[in-house]
């Protein structure tokens, strides 16, 4: 039976290939503020998409709301990510995380003490790094 989708956000706008492989979509739920020093983003990596390398500052937490995904610290191996999985990502930890190749994958990113910065963008994931599991 064919599992029926129910979307909890909008899609949002194409992420820019600039920082993504494949196709992304962004939704920001939770613009950042002074007050609460926190951004929150509803993102959906089509299969095979990803983003880039890259760190925050302040730390970020994933939860995935939907499908089957990849996450990846430097120096670490791949992990599998999937519906209902809590990845904590220290401050500071060179990473990227996005869809499995065959499945899509939803996350929410949740960025807190965005007075330290949001995100510091690094280098593309190369098709190399993507399929060494």
């Amino acid at each position: 039976m064919a599992e029926n989708k129910i979307e909890i956000f909008p899609k949002g706008e194409k992420a820019p290939a600039e920082y993504f492989t494949g196709t992304v979509w962004i939704k920001l739920i939770v613009p950042n503020d002074q007050t609460l020093n926190a951004q929150i983003g509803n993102v959906m990596f089509e299969a095979g998409a990803r983003n880039n390398w890259h760190s925050h500052s302040g730390g970020q937490i994933l939860i995935v709301t939907d499908g089957i995904g990849y996450y990846q610290e430097k120096g670490k191996a791949i992990q599998i990510i999937r519906k209902g999985d809590v990845v904590n990502i220290a401050p500071d930890v060179v990473h990227w995380h996005g869809a499995s190749a065959t499945r899509e994958m939803t996350h929410l990113a949740i960025n807190p003490n965005t007075q330290k910065g949001i995100v510091t963008w690094l280098q593309h994931v190369t098709d190399e790094e993507y399929y060494a599991k």
